[in-house]
């Protein structure tokens, strides 16, 4: 099938390997990639800052962008969360609701896309290295993903999961909460970077590039030697 790649700001400026990997591994399993240039931000920074107004003009756009898409895949639950669960919110009532809905039918966490659409688990990856799993706060709440990335992590070659004690803790990022209230959000980071690190892992695998940029922030800082890696980076070797 021709899937559409929704490639979030951190991934388009700050992880462009992320995107390179979605694509890696849905070209590998026999699929089309198409990537819409005009595609923007998603408008969550303006939408969390109560900005609505602004926020509802990126939707509008952002709907008309993604318009004939099949399906439209991106590597970031927060930012999925955001056409699937907020737009509709943000435009009920006007006359791009029915667009909106629609959208959010065919939007889909890359870890979520590969498990429950294409009935994927093994993507044919190996990567020789004990991991442990990062959930984000909109991936697990929000989209409901929780089990897929842990299913494909499994079934990846020579790959050794093991859990941390605190995997529903959020990292306290939160996008502009971590601007707001940097202590409260260090200190987040803090409980939650420590309990994955506890693990002895080499890599902490996320599904969400800013929860990695608020994690590899703190475990630097701290002098702990393990970093993040996404999963679609996971996936991709081979």
């Amino acid at each position: 099938m021709r899937i559409d790649l929704f490639i979030p700001c951190f991934v388009d400026q700050l992880a462009p390997q992320v995107g390179l990997a979605v694509a890696t591994v849905l070209e590998r399993l026999g699929h089309t990639c198409e990537y819409r240039p005009a595609q923007t931000c998603c408008g969550q920074p303006s939408f969390n800052a109560g900005y609505w107004d602004e926020a509802r003009e990126i939707a509008i756009r952002t709907v008309g962008v993604f318009a004939g898409a099949k399906a439209v895949v991106g590597p970031s639950g927060s930012c999925v969360a955001m056409l699937r669960v907020f737009y509709p919110q943000l435009l009920a009532g006007t006359p791009h609701e029915t667009a909106a809905l629609d959208l959010a039918a065919r939007t889909f966490e890359f870890g979520e896309f590969l498990v429950k659409k294409l009935g994927v688990t093994d993507v044919g990856a190996r990567f020789p290295h004990r991991v442990t799993y990062h959930d984000g706060c909109h991936g697990l709440r929000e989209l409901r993903v929780r089990d897929e990335p842990r299913q494909l992590l499994l079934a990846v070659r020579d790959l050794e999961l093991v859990e941390c004690d605190e995997p529903e803790s959020c990292c306290g990022f939160g996008g502009l909460f971590s601007v707001k209230f940097p202590m409260i959000s260090t200190a987040m980071a803090e409980v939650k970077a420590g309990s994955l690190a506890r693990t002895d892992a080499d890599f902490i695998v996320s599904s969400d590039p800013s929860c990695q940029l608020q994690l590899d922030g703190w475990l630097s800082r701290s002098g702990a030697a393990v970093r993040t890696i996404h999963l679609a980076e996971v996936l991709a070797g081979s």
